[in-house]
């Protein structure tokens, strides 16, 4: 079993990663993390690097569980939600595990949603953490 969790650093991402560990250790399960550069090769040397530090941070901390686990940072260039989705497809992904924040309505207009767009698009079923 494959276990993607959509990594952003963020509290919500956190929790995700805290329940994808106990997923995977029941299911005897690998876990992938993934941090998406939407803005691409364009992003600043500094945004590589502290995404990359935190990555390995997540790897040794799943590591210390002895889970298996891989970290990948994504500069395709595209929206967070599309690259999980396409990660997914890509790796026969058979759960996403993604994080979500109360927005109000015209926050998701504006900004859009990454787990809606990854809710609707995934190959693969879809747990949200909050």
């Amino acid at each position: 079993m494959n276990i993607l969790v959509g990594y952003d650093g963020s509290k919500v991402a956190n929790d995700g990663l805290k329940l994808a560990k106990k997923y995977a250790k029941i299911f005897g399960a690998k876990l992938h993390n993934l941090m998406s550069m939407d803005g691409g090769p364009q992003e600043p040397r500094e945004d590589f690097e502290k995404a990359e530090k935190e990555l390995n941070s997540v790897k040794s901390i799943v590591k210390k569980d002895e889970i298996p686990c891989e970290t990948h940072l994504s500069v395709r260039g595209l929206e967070p939600g599309e690259d999980l989705v396409k990660y997914a497809k890509e790796h026969q992904i058979d759960q996403i595990i993604v994080g979500i924040r109360r927005r109000s309505k015209v926050g998701k207009l504006v900004f859009g949603s990454t787990a809606q767009y990854v809710i609707l698009e995934a190959p693969c079923p879809v747990l949200t953490v909050k």
